[in-house]
């Protein structure tokens, strides 16, 4: 896919009629730009005209434009912004952001725009991508995941009484095959016939994680509210309200990436009831992208449509261009303008390919890692991010410690567990702080393996680690790369845990492996264990070292800002803190980087700690160093300018990132170091 440049129209109430703003954002440009001419354009809308042009899209489309772009100021930088992205080749998307005072716009025919200068629609094609963005009250990150790693759940509803409300019942094997023959590779699990599609069967399928929700059902609105035509157990209708829907998957941990609605109306009917459309709901409560239908859609075109829109997704996971290009291959139908795309991606993609951040598609480094590996000469340094899929991120943790007590400092640092965690530890004292965490990952972990954990897990008085394994053992079943088992059965003499955890050490022990624990004794009030014997490291019997303390030990972990700052100052003033076998080792040996985040505190605080200037001089001896960093939906688009980063913490060493989870990574490289030990 070409770079995408992004215009946002902006468009609120006032008292003239509608103020309208652009805001342009080139790909190549780190600034915004808001083109001043046009700072105090209005529009007005013509709905009277606009109704009367109901049945000519094309006609609709070209009033619409007209009222939008009224004022020749606004014109004229709309299509400067236009001719900019068409100069540099770039792919140029229309973000429709209406302000909630100006609601009742949301229910004009947006995807039938087109720019009254050249008559050009502005919502097909591969040019131009017409998105509708929503506000969510949604704080959770978008994680992007691996294409390899996507699961859809395909919901088909076809009640067996449709008749008697004059409904047409669905051909539910039919609609199965278009289904999974448009998902592609995709795996797909399908909800219909004798497996009733009802509510609850619905959300306890959705709880299992499923990256597209992929809906077909008869719906609409009525008396302002939208509804959908599920079944009972019995297979007959059930008319579930679509705020009902909206909020069980808004109470989900996990909600879908992409809501596929089949359904007509599910985006609106055209009147004044747009919000309350099931589609604007799913975006509301936190879904990030949704497509829906406007209006009573017909069934070739829902099917032209929706074809088209799954082949064009497989090709690179852009959602918007997608849809734009699939609104095209339907253009020439009367409802063709009907498929409309609700989302607050900042770059449109819901996947990515896993790799290395190199302009070649292979890696070529991989036999130096492999080799490395294999003789000892690789530390791996672990993060709190192999923990995510258990217990959720951290800036989740921190989020929710914020709302529950009222954290009243920058909103930008809600996010920040140390800044949060130093609130807490100041208003509550420090015990709390070590109280609260162990209290919010027990009940992350019953809340996300509630179904499958043991009757020893469930008990209260279970330990965090015993919880935690509990949940490993749960998720294997449905992924055989647990990333502790991938790290256990390779080579390592050592391994640096900053995630405070003992689940490597359990894996090693599982693997076979006789590990040793130490930690870190950075404050007087660690309880002196039992000394522990290091002697030789080797992959037979391997130390696991936690740099920032371990849940047995919670008077050792490093939490809130002053655990960070007296951390540091304490290997300052003790540099022998840290054993010298393994501060030899992170000299020596490259290093791999798995679970963080280039803003995390445990990343700055880890090279501040352990990386002197003397081991940063010997590091470039060194000819390769792997860094693994989790992805934000936002950072996919930033791989130099991370590499750039991390290169400037190693003093210009040889860095190469790899983009993906770390999931995605140990995969890649058990299956690599397998075959090269079978070579």
């Amino acid at each position: 896919m070409s770079e995408v440049a992004d215009l946002e129209i902006g468009l609120r109430r006032s008292t003239e009629g509608y103020a309208v703003e652009l805001r342009f954002s080139d790909p190549s440009s780190e600034t915004d730009i808001r083109p001043s001419q046009s700072s105090s354009a209005q529009a007005h809308f013509d709905s009277t005209r606009l109704n009367d042009l109901a049945l000519d899209p094309a006609a609709y489309g070209q009033a619409l434009g007209g009222m939008l772009f009224a004022d020749p100021r606004l014109l004229a930088d709309f299509s400067r912004c236009r001719a900019a992205a068409q100069a540099q080749g770039y792919a140029l998307r229309l973000r429709l952001l209406i302000a909630p005072d100006a609601v009742e716009l949301q229910a004009l025919r947006w995807e039938t725009l087109r720019d009254p200068s050249d008559g050009v629609s502005l919502a097909i094609g591969e040019q131009i991508y017409l998105v509708r963005s929503m506000l969510s009250g949604d704080w959770q990150p978008v994680r992007l995941r691996a294409r390899s790693a996507l699961r859809a759940l395909v919901v088909i509803a076809s009640p067996a009484d449709l008749a008697r409300y004059t409904l047409s019942p669905l051909d539910v094997d039919a609609e199965r095959d278009l289904a999974l023959a448009g998902l592609g590779s995709i795996p797909a699990d399908v909800i219909a016939g004798s497996t009733r599609p009802t509510l609850d069967a619905i959300i306890t399928r959705l709880r299992d994680g499923y990256d597209i929700f992929y809906l077909i059902c008869h719906g609409g609105i009525t008396h302002g509210d939208s509804w959908l035509a599920l079944e009972d157990a019995q297979g007959n209708t059930d008319h579930v309200p679509g705020v009902d829907l909206a909020r069980r998957i808004g109470e989900l941990a996990q909600r879908p990436r992409l809501a596929l609605l089949v359904s007509c109306q599910s985006g609106g009917d055209g009147g004044t009831s747009a919000l309350n459309a099931l589609a604007p709901r799913l975006a509301e409560v936190g879904v990030p992208a949704v497509i829906a239908m406007q209006g009573v859609i017909s069934v070739d075109t829902a099917r032209a449509f929706v074809s088209t829109f799954c082949r064009e997704l497989g090709r690179d996971g852009a959602i918007d261009r997608a849809t734009s290009v699939a609104r095209g291959a339907v253009r020439d139908r009367p409802d063709g303008w009907m498929p409309a795309l609700y989302s607050r991606l900042r770059n449109g993609k819901i996947w990515y390919v896993p790799g290395f951040g190199d302009t070649s598609d292979t890696f070529e480094k991989w036999p130096t890692l492999l080799r490395s590996i294999q003789d000892g000469r690789c530390t791996p340094i672990l993060g709190f991010g192999l923990l995510e899929s258990l217990v959720g991120t951290s800036r989740e943790i921190a989020r929710r410690w914020s709302d529950t007590y009222r954290y009243p400092l920058a909103h930008a640092n809600r996010e920040d567990l140390p800044q949060v965690a130093q609130f807490l530890a100041v208003n509550q004292g420090g015990t709390f702080v070590l109280s609260e965490l162990t209290k919010t990952v027990r009940q992350e972990l019953h809340r996300r393996f509630e179904n499958g954990t043991d009757a020893a897990a469930s008990s209260s008085t279970a330990t965090l680690d015993y919880l935690l394994s509990a949940a490993v053992t749960q998720q294997a079943t449905r992924d055989p790369f647990s990333p502790h088992r991938v790290l256990a059965s390779l080579p390592f003499p050592l391994y640096i845990n900053t995630s405070p955890d003992s689940l490597l050490a359990a894996a090693l022990t599982e693997a076979g492996k006789t590990p040793i624990s130490d930690i870190c004794a950075w404050n007087d009030s660690i309880k002196p264990a039992k000394k522990t014997v290091i002697g030789n490291l080797t992959p037979e019997r391997p130390l696991v070292y936690y740099l920032f303390g371990r849940l047995a030990d919670p008077e050792s972990l490093v939490i809130t800002e002053d655990d960070y700052f007296s951390y540091l100052i304490s290997l300052s003033r003790d540099r022998k803190l840290v054993p010298n076998v393994v501060r030899g080792l992170l000299t020596e040996n490259a290093l791999l980087f798995l679970g963080f985040r280039l803003e995390d505190w445990s990343f700055r605080v880890l090279f501040h700690s352990v990386m002197s200037e003397e081991v940063r001089n010997r590091r470039l001896r060194n000819t390769h160093v792997a860094v693994q960093i989790d992805l934000d939906e936002h950072q996919v688009a930033q791989p130099d300018q991370a590499r750039r980063y991390i290169e400037k913490y190693f003093g210009d060493a040889d860095v190469s990132i790899y983009w993906g989870s770390a999931e995605d990574f140990l995969r890649e490289l058990a299956e690599r170091s397998s075959g090269a030990n079978n070579g």
